[in-house]
Parts: structure tokens; C-alpha cells; sequence
């Protein structure tokens, strides 16, 4: 029997089979709120992706068809280019070619895009060309310019920067340049997220800053990761969950009050290119796909994972452990990251739904959206780190009258939380040319209104009901 087999037959058993650990998952979607931002899900790459390979050939190009049907397949529609090789002096400026070949790729992929603009050892004069020719020739495709990559790292003193940046944004949106140009920032480190709050009261109003941008990486640095095992623990527990608040608190009410969205422009697990076999694992794909939840209930527009072949650490490039996806034979090998979004593209377009677990069991999260044509999609994540738990009997109650349900599980051979490989949603891998065959399971008929789905540790689940 297929894993993908085995798991549709323990949710169509799920009634009948007794489990030790239950819990219930209660709904209200009458009081839905606010919608999910259409395009949350994002990825950051190196801007040095943008310059030709020694072949000739660019990455971000339309006809690079397997890279277009991944972006496509795992829903992504932000698409920011920067990282340290944005502001990485000596490594050449993207041409008018290779600007043109990324819009033709961000059409085709169906994204919008974030640029990068240097600020380290820049040019304020290269940096308004840069921004005049994409302003002439692809303003619709594109979100807002970042003015460097993590300024604090090189400008150290916040006056200083926030001065230059000025200066930039001065010298772009001068007549005869790009005076339509919308801007975003600070893209500060993690560690300077104070950054956030001040940049947007010293500039909200005063310039065409469109969205408030931060960087997050809730496990720091990866060179420090020792027990690989006590790391994967700690990505699922509550010790992150509460660091995303005081995060959160450190910057999203200034910019709430000053009516600015926010979006996370780059993050992922640890920095340093993430940690291995920790960020490369199940886990990872549990964690991202909670971390964006959490955020998106939290009011973000977005997250932009960084990823890609290689990431630039500091001036050195290391292979990128928390990739989506690397490079294959045949196209783009998705890793087990990659179907966090790719869960969250099925489960999380439309309005926030409360979702209550009742007992409250930190080891399971759920969120609810109200999607369209009436259907409710809800999202449970088990998080307990013990792949040898019992099997969790989950009773769903939607708060209305739903006369059928599906499900697809987010799971992996043996449930092995350690596992790199192996990783299916809806019983079927994501190929490397970008195809998914993955379907929906039916649930049983529901009872007195409630349907019953049994949860095996290190898997996530997305219901869809429908039928009022």
C-alpha cells in the first residue's frame, strides 16, 4: 500500500478506530475576518541569480519553463531579489538584458516583484538609472524598490542610514528619473528590528514608502546549532511561538498606526544558509507552515523564504540548507520546506476563521479560512516531536452545516520528523518539472453536524467542507 494510500484509509477509518489522544477543533465562520493577502507567499533569492550563467543563460527567464512551473505550482507570488550579493561590492550590477529577462520571468511565473537597489558602496546615479528603466518598462509587475540588503550590518548607526536613504530616494524620484517609484524598507537583520519601528515613524507620510519591510530568522544562527535533533524539538515549540510575539511587538503596532503594511521581505528557519538536517527536514515543513499562519493571523502581507542553490553568508557563498528547492536534472527538486507552501496555497486564500482546540494543545495548531463559493478550509498541524506518538482523533466542528469533506495530508515516509526526503501532499510528490497530481480525500458523512480525522504525529492535514 502507498503511503499516500494508507494515509486516505486511516482518515476514511478515523470513526471507527479507537486513539487515545483526541481533541476538538471548533469554527465560527460567521465572524470571518479579514482576508488572507493574496499574494503571502513569497520567495527571496540572491541577486546575483539575476546575471548570466557562464553559458549565457539566465535563471530568471521565461523560458526557464521548469522554474516557472515550480514558482507556479507551489503558489508563490512575491518574488524579492536581494541578499547580501545585492550589496556585495564587486559583483557586478544587473543589466537592462538581465532586468528585462527577470520581468519576463516574473509575467510568466504569475509574481510580482520586491527589487533591490545597492546601498553599500553604491551609486545613488546607478541606482536611479536601475530604478528609471524599470519604472519605464515593468512598473506593473513590479511591488516596491528595497534601498540595500540589512543596511544596518554596514551603516551600523540608524541617523546615518535613514540620512542616506534619503538621499537615494531624493535622487530616483527626481524629475527626468523615476518619480513615480514606491519604495519599501528598512529590511534590517533580525537582530535590529527596532530599525523597523523607527524608519517608519521618521518616514511614514514623508515619502512614497508603500509596505514596511523586516527580515526574521527565529532560530539565529545556524553555525551555532550543535544537537541537531534539540533543534528540530525547538522549531516546533512554544519557545518560537512566543518569540514571534515579541517580535511582532517590537515593529507591527508603529506601523499598524501609521496604516503601513507589513511584510517579512526575507526569512527562514536559522540564517547562515540554515542548519543542516534540521532546516532540510520534515520539520522545517511543519514549522514554515505554522510560522506562516501565525503570521499571516498576525496581520503580515507576506513572507519571501529565502532560498536558492547557494546563499550568500556575509561575502561567502554556502550551500542553502532551508532551500524550497534546488536545482535538478530535469528541472527543480522541491524540499520538504516547499510543501509548507505549497499546503498553505491550497488552505489559506480567503478570510481568517477563528479556530479554537479545546483541550488547548500546544502540540496542534489550526486555522481556519473561509474560502470561496462557501467552502471552509481548515488547517490543522501536529507538532508534537515525537514521531512515536499516539495517532491524534480530531473532531471538527464547523459552526455550520456542511454536507461533505475532503482532506489532503502533509506527510512523510515512517513520519520520520528527520526525514529530507519522502515528503507528499495529497498522497503525491511535487516532480521536479513542476507538476502535482496530488487529490483530495473524502471524509466521512459528518455526525450531527461534526467530522471526525484522525492525525499521526509529524503530519499536517487541510480540510475543505462544503455543501450548506
Amino acid at each position: 500500500m502507498s503511503l499516500g494510500l494508507a494515509i486516505g484509509t486511516a482518515f476514511l477509518l478515523a470513526a471507527q478506530t479507537p486513539a487515545t489522544n483526541t481533541a476538538l477543533v471548533s469554527l465560527d465562520p460567521a465572524t470571518a475576518g479579514d482576508a488572507v493577502s493574496p499574494d503571502f507567499i513569497g520567495l527571496s533569492l540572491e541577486m546575483e541569480r539575476l546575471l548570466p550563467a557562464k553559458d549565457g543563460k539566465r535563471y530568471f527567464s521565461d523560458a526557464n519553463k521548469p522554474l516557472v512551473a515550480t514558482f507556479r505550482a507551489l503558489g508563490v507570488k512575491s518574488l524579492r531579489v536581494g541578499g547580501n550579493t545585492a550589496d556585495k561590492p564587486g559583483t557586478p550590477l544587473p543589466s537592462e538584458a538581465d532586468i528585462d529577462s527577470l520581468f519576463a520571468f516574473a509575467r510568466a511565473a504569475g509574481v510580482k516583484v520586491i527589487y533591490t537597489l545597492r546601498l553599500r558602496e553604491g551609486s545613488r546615479d546607478d541606482a536611479a538609472a536601475a530604478a528609471k528603466y524599470v519604472m519605464d518598462h515593468h512598473a506593473a509587475d513590479l511591488t516596491c524598490f528595497a534601498i540595500g540588503n540589512e543596511p544596518n550590518v554596514f551603516a551600523k548607526e540608524y541617523p546615518a542610514y535613514l540620512a542616506e536613504w534619503k538621499r537615494y530616494v531624493e535622487a530616483i524620484t527626481a524629475p527626468g528619473k523615476a518619480p513615480g517609484a514606491r519604495f519599501c524598507g528598512p529590511s534590517a537583520t533580525p537582530g535590529k528590528v527596532a530599525w523597523a519601528a523607527l524608519f517608519t515613524k521618521d518616514v511614514a507620510g514623508q515619502a512614497p514608502l508603500v509596505m514596511v519591510t523586516q527580515h526574521d530568522y527565529p532560530g539565529e544562527s545556524a553555525r551555532r546549532v550543535t544537537d541537531v535533533a534539540a533543534a528540530r524539538a525547538l522549531m516546533l515549540s512554544t519557545t518560537w511561538t512566543e518569540g514571534y510575539q515579541r517580535f511582532h511587538d517590537a515593529f507591527v503596532p508603529t506601523a499598524t498606526a501609521h496604516k503601513l503594511p507589513y511584510r517579512l521581505e526575507e526569512a527562514n528557519s536559522y540564517f547562515h544558509g540554515g542548519a543542516k538536517d534540521v532546516s532540510d527536514t520534515m520539520t522545517s515543513a511543519l514549522w514554515a507552515l505554522d510560522y506562516m499562519y501565525w503570521w499571516a493571523w498576525h496581520g503580515a502581507g507576506g513572507i519571501n523564504f529565502h532560498t536558492g542553490d547557494e546563499v550568500a553568508a556575509g561575502d561567502a557563498l554556502t550551500p542553502c540548507r532551508y532551500a524550497s528547492f534546488w536545482t535538478a536534472g530535469s528541472g527543480y527538486n522541491v524540499h520538504p520546506i516547499g510543501y509548507a507552501l505549497k499546503a498553505f496555497d491550497v488552505g489559506g486564500h480567503g478570510r481568517r476563521v477563528a479556530a479554537t482546540v479545546t483541550p488547548a494543545n500546544t502540540a496542534l495548531t489550526a486555522y481556519g479560512v473561509a474560502g470561496e463559493n462557501g467552502a471552509l478550509y481548515l488547517t490543522l498541524i501536529r507538532k508534537d516531536p515525537d514521531p512515536k506518538a499516539a495517532t491524534l482523533t480530531v473532531t471538527v466542528e464547523p459552526g455550520r452545516a456542511f454536507k461533505t469533506g475532503g482532506v489532503m495530508v502533509l506527510a512523510v515516509t515512517d513520519n520520520d520528523l528527520a526525514a529530507t526526503s519522502g515528503v507528499t501532499l495529497g498522497g503525491a510528490a511535487i516532480d521536479d518539472d513542476g507538476t502535482w497530481k496530488g487529490s483530495w480525500t473524502a471524509l466521512p458523512a459528518p455526525s450531527a453536524g461534526r467530522f471526525t480525522v484522525s492525525l499521526p504525529p509529524a503530519t499536517a492535514a487541510v480540510l475543505r467542507l462544503e455543501g450548506r
